[in-house]
């Protein structure tokens, strides 16, 4: 024995327990702690198999074991069409899934064992179920949190977190008691199964950074070396989220589960290395097969998709990740569980349809998709010629949808500047030049363009009013309200053009109250200003992070 000490007030102790109820597997753990328990706890002991579609497990061996063990009874209950429609149906409308492609077999199965086992325990009148989970792992907070909800009065034991026993003495254990057991020290995986899936861990799964030795591993899936060369079409039809109908035969979710692992298994679909965070806080390493699971979720989630709109579809896969971080974190019976599903179950009225996926090489791929309720219009959506979309309105909606985007990316002031006359330009080059460096973008007329550009000040050109085959022209640039300042020098004689263009941009500076600058004295006292204006506010800037002086 370890130096275990029991500190929750509803595990069993020595001298208080004397019936317990086993949920018991038959493998290696299970079946040594049901003749531990009769030794340690001198109690007796009710074995509990319960069928929820273990797809390597044959139930009626592991029943006459237990028995053999000194079971007092040996319970084996068919709970396949219990699991299917009250805890994988869910499953199914939530696309359950956990960091991945892990479709959670376990952490659905575990609140039915732990229900079953209440009710078996209150019907014989026992005081305490145990189980075979280890301390470092999600299933004892599954059993033990679902036990405490449902029976606060029950007693619980964990044989496997109190005796201490490594893989190695519990082999020694089962041969000193004579317990016929499939793990060996080279065989060392330890395996949940249930129809919606069989996880594996131990040996060298457990070190991330060796390769699982799948051959020896997987116990219902085809390695994809041995996998069919041809690829095979599986059609499923759902009703409101379920599956009904498999390959145009009407079957129940059972049946349906079980053929197509068979089926998925063939094509070794469904097979996941997964790293995954467990609620206890150890991050692991398991290897999972689920091949219905996986072609279920992955046609459910396609038809879903199909028939809702984009808000629904964004929020479901919301709602879904939260759903599966509940179901793996052993809180079934949460509260915020039910709200879940009640969203859950009103998207799900409208999934109805048929699926066809091909299974090839370990994947399954939804290639086509058939509904009553799809808000698909081939009509619209066509790349052909169809006048059924507006496109002449795409346009419009792009300039609005993407305003705020684009605004946020306009960091820099804009400025308009236009100068008449070689002295203007020589005298307002200087301070013209002081904007580019503050940081304005300088769209410059045709002469004030081309002059600034042999002083080395970049600037767009801008075409005139008149000039209106030529972008950008400055009618088009003043209607999109574009200028923070404008700088407007006319030349002593001006042309037509010119005073066309100064005229516009006058107009457009007093109604959309920009400054205008004509005079010099007044830009240059303008630009001063805002250099001490910037100056001053990064100051301000630097004071305020300043780290306060110790006291």
């Amino acid at each position: 024995m370890t130096d275990y000490v029991k500190v929750a007030s509803y595990e069993g102790r020595k001298g208080e327990i004397r019936k317990v109820v086993l949920l018991y597997s038959g493998g290696l753990d299970t079946s040594v702690m049901l003749k531990w328990i009769q030794e340690y706890y001198n109690a007796e002991v009710i074995a509990l198999t319960i069928d929820i579609g273990q797809q390597a497990d044959n139930l009626e061996e592991i029943r006459q074991k237990a028995l053999k063990l000194g079971a007092l009874k040996a319970y084996v209950i068919d709970a396949k069409k219990e699991f299917a429609y009250h805890y994988l149906a869910k499953g199914i409308k939530a696309n359950a899934r956990y960091q991945g492609d892990y479709h959670l077999a376990t952490p659905l199965g575990r609140p039915l064992l732990a229900k079953i086992a209440v009710d078996i325990a209150r019907e014989e009148n026992c005081d305490c179920i145990a189980h075979g989970c280890t301390g470092k792992g999600n299933d004892q907070v599954r059993i033990e949190g679902t036990v405490l909800t449902l029976a606060p009065e029950m007693k619980i034991i964990a044989p496997v977190r109190e005796w201490g026993m490594g893989r190695d003495e519990e082999l020694e254990y089962a041969r000193v008691h004579n317990i016929p057991v499939k793990q060996t020290k080279d065989s060392p995986y330890s395996y949940d199964d249930n129809m919606w899936g069989v996880s594996a861990e131990g040996g060298e799964i457990e070190n991330p950074a060796l390769i699982p030795n799948l051959p020896a591993i997987l116990q219902v899936c085809n390695i994809i070396e041995k996998t069919p060369h041809e690829s095979q079409l599986v059609k499923l039809g759902f009703l409101r989220g379920i599956p009904v109908q498999l390959n145009g035969i009407d079957m129940d979710l059972p049946s349906i589960i079980l053929e197509l692992n068979k089926i998925g298994a063939l094509h070794g679909v469904g097979v996941t290395h997964h790293l995954e965070d467990r609620v206890v806080g150890l991050k692991v390493r398991g290897v999972y097969e689920s091949p219905a699971a996986h072609t279920i979720i992955r046609a459910h989630e396609t038809l879903e998709k199909f028939v809702c709109t984009r808000q629904e579809n964004e929020f479901k896969s919301v709602v879904d990740q939260k759903w599966g971080y509940l179901c793996y974190g052993a809180l079934w019976h949460e509260p915020l569980m039910d709200d879940l599903n009640a969203f859950i179950e009103k998207i799900n009225e409208k999934v109805t349809g048929l699926v066809t996926i091909k299974l090839f090489k370990g994947r399954a791929d939804v290639v086509a998709v058939e509904t009553p309720n799809s808000i698909f219009d081939e009509k619209l959506a066509t790349f052909m010629k169809s006048n059924a979309f507006n496109q002449n309105a795409s346009a419009g909606f792009t300039e609005i949808y993407t305003m705020q985007m684009r605004l946020s990316q306009e960091k820099e002031r804009y400025a308009l500047v236009s100068v008449g006359g070689d002295e203007n330009k020589e005298k307002f080059a200087p301070l013209i030049a002081e904007l580019q460096k503050q940081g304005f973008l300088l769209f410059a007329t045709k002469g004030t363009h081309a002059y600034l550009a042999k002083q080395g000040v970049k600037s767009i050109l801008v075409h005139k009013a008149n000039e209106e085959s030529h972008k950008p022209n400055l009618i088009d640039l003043l209607k999109q309200n574009r200028f923070d300042l404008v700088v407007n020098v006319p030349t002593p004689s001006k042309p037509i053009s010119e005073e066309i263009d100064g005229k516009n941009i006058r107009n457009w500076s007093v109604k959309n109250g920009v400054q205008l600058i004509t005079d010099y004295e007044v830009f240059k006292v303008t630009v001063e200003k805002m250099a001490k204006s910037a100056k001053s506010g990064l100051s301000k800037l630097s004071e305020s992070t300043k780290k306060p002086a110790l006291l």
